[in-house]
């Protein structure tokens, strides 16, 4: 027996259903928002791709008419502020500075960026390609004590950490940094940045920072202007100082014989913030020098390779609250 067709249907008449659809899709292409709620979100990856090994620094840019937009962007849970592009002869926009932590796991992640113009949030979806850096390992033979902790040293090594947590904590709200990053002694890099540490046969964290071989009294430097933000006598880091160049850039100065500054002091690149020594955990005078960036651990050397020529003054920008 033939089957009778519904009303309506194969006889030039769309059904109600249809109608519905065709209308969804002609109110999207004219308004380009999320109609209901739950809806898909843009594809990760939509605005562009970038890629940096483990321990590097990604500039990301953000082209940019409005210089009193707002924008903040968020990668592997660390915030990504951003700040007007001031290079000569660029378009004008926004960068923000991307670490990729020695330990961030090699793929693909996705980087959110938010922009706030006057009453309008936008959104924006990058790619980030976490190529996996070779680190080395490096076996060690050290004194016992300054291997294994006793009782009463692990205590002071964890009071110690909580000190520095909570001093780096706070972001600064302007960029304090300018152009020209500087080695903060002239010495034999060891090229040890992210290397496995193996002491008296025992795996310890891989080495977040480079150590520089130089003569006991030598000159440290200030990488690039700042503001001193802890200085310390530790157990494993000896005398240090730990600089805050702005929007979650710090620079951290360890195993010196002399620390030449006080909290609270503003520095400028190439002022003389420490002297090297072997204080802490070292087997001779050296220099460690490290970089935090947003909370990544980034190899120090990254910085001397920015692309960026001239910056005004401290400029102040909005960074969001810590979540």
């Amino acid at each position: 027996m033939r089957k009778l067709a519904a009303p309506g249907i194969g006889r030039g008449v769309v059904p109600a259903g249809r109608r519905l659809i065709m209308a969804v899709v002609l109110l999207a292409g004219v308004f380009p928002v999320d109609l209901f709620p739950g809806s898909l979100p843009a594809p990760q990856g939509i605005d562009g791709q970038y890629s940096g090994k483990q321990g590097r620094i990604i500039v990301v840019k953000i082209p940019s008419d409005d210089p009193t937009a707002e924008i903040h962007g968020s990668f592997l849970g660390r915030t990504v502020p951003f700040f007007a592009d001031p290079r000569p002869g660029e378009p004008k926009g926004f960068v923000g500075l991307v670490g990729i932590d020695l330990q961030d796991e090699p793929g693909t992640h996705e980087l959110t960026v938010a922009i706030r113009q006057g009453d309008q949030t936008r959104g924006l979806s990058y790619h980030i390609l976490v190529v996996k850096e070779k680190f080395r390992v490096e076996h060690l033979t050290l004194p016992k004590d300054k291997v294994d902790l006793d009782e009463k040293s692990l205590a002071r090594w964890k009071a110690e950490q909580q000190v520095v947590q909570e001093a780096l904590a706070a972001e600064s709200p302007m960029k304090l940094w300018q152009a020209g990053f500087l080695e903060p002694v002239a010495g034999r890099r060891t090229g040890i940045f992210g290397s496995v540490r193996i002491m008296n046969g025992q795996a310890r964290s891989p080495h977040n920072g480079e150590d520089i071989g130089a003569p006991l009294g030598a000159d440290v430097l200030a990488t690039n202007d700042g503001i001193v933000r802890l200085t310390v006598d530790h157990i494993f880091s000896g005398k240090g100082v730990y600089l805050d160049h702005g929007l979650g850039f710090y620079s951290m100065y360890f195993h010196l014989s002399d620390v030449l500054v006080k909290e609270g002091d503003v520095v400028k690149a190439g002022q003389v913030v420490g002297k090297v020594g072997a204080t802490g955990r070292a087997t001779g005078p050296h220099l460690h020098w490290g970089v935090k960036l947003n909370g990544a651990r980034v190899n120090p050397y990254a910085l001397l390779e920015l692309p960026f020529q001239s910056f005004p003054t401290s400029v102040p920008v909005s960074v969001p609250a810590s979540r």
